[in-house]
């Protein structure tokens, strides 16, 4: 039980750096196409879609609820909840402070950064062999 429990910690840590690892795909592939500035705002998009999604990970590893369901659930929601601030926090540090040059690159790395971690899953699945 207890190596499942860490299994389940680590495996969202895992799947958060294969996130990190398709950002900078699509931050290099943005750089290359659009130039500096386009790389610029990816990496914006990129960091506004990934440190909510890290806090999710790390404020979830610490939900425990054991044989009580309603606490772990609970201990989910205010991780979501955490998340959801955050990204609307750093959506409006970013469009105040440094407004990006190219929004396409932007939302693309964001709209990417939401999409990894279905693909990222899809990915690490295990598959059967016949």
């Amino acid at each position: 039980m207890r190596h499942t429990v860490t299994r389940r910690r680590t495996m969202g840590w895992r799947l958060l750096r294969l996130e990190a690892l398709g950002m900078l795909v699509v931050i290099t592939g943005a750089a290359l196409l659009g130039g500096i500035e386009a790389g610029q705002s990816a990496f914006s998009g990129a960091l506004v879609g990934l440190v909510p999604q890290a806090f999710f990970v790390w404020r979830s590893s610490l939900a425990r609820g054991g044989r009580q369901a309603h606490r772990f659930v609970m201990n989910l929601y205010r991780a979501e909840a955490g998340k959801f601030g955050l990204t609307v926090a750093l959506l409006a540090l970013v469009f105040v402070a440094v407004p990006p040059s190219n929004p396409i690159s932007f939302f693309s790395a964001y709209v990417a950064t939401h999409l990894m971690p279905w693909l990222a899953i899809w990915l690490r699945r295990e598959r059967s062999t016949p």
